[in-house]
């Protein structure tokens, strides 16, 4: 489970980094891609169903994440998962994994 002291740690020296991050429904088989700066408190949102656009597919588990530098690489990385179909997600996932 991704806490806020587990972020922390990714990089103490610079906690205010960017996330490009994957959750998965397993109810729904659903994948839902985003980037933020908070981790531990944007997966909050999601499973407390404050994001309409993940809402009906409540739990959430972060089956990935990557830390960048910047906003623009977050996005630019975000959009590029986005393009992918379910199964080139889940290889993705598989072969990147830090688990």
């Amino acid at each position: 489970m991704l806490t806020k002291a587990s972020a922390y740690a990714l990089n103490p020296k610079c906690p205010d980094l960017f996330y490009t991050y994957i959750l998965y429904s397993e109810s729904f088989d659903k994948f839902y891609i985003g980037q933020t700066v908070d981790i531990v408190r944007r997966l909050e949102r999601h499973n407390r169903g404050t994001e309409h656009a993940t809402k009906p597919y409540i739990p959430w588990k972060m089956i990935w994440y990557a830390n960048k530098e910047t906003r623009v690489d977050a996005v630019s990385l975000e959009k590029k998962l986005k393009n992918l179909t379910k199964q080139r997600i889940r290889e993705f996932v598989l072969k990147h994994s830090k688990e």
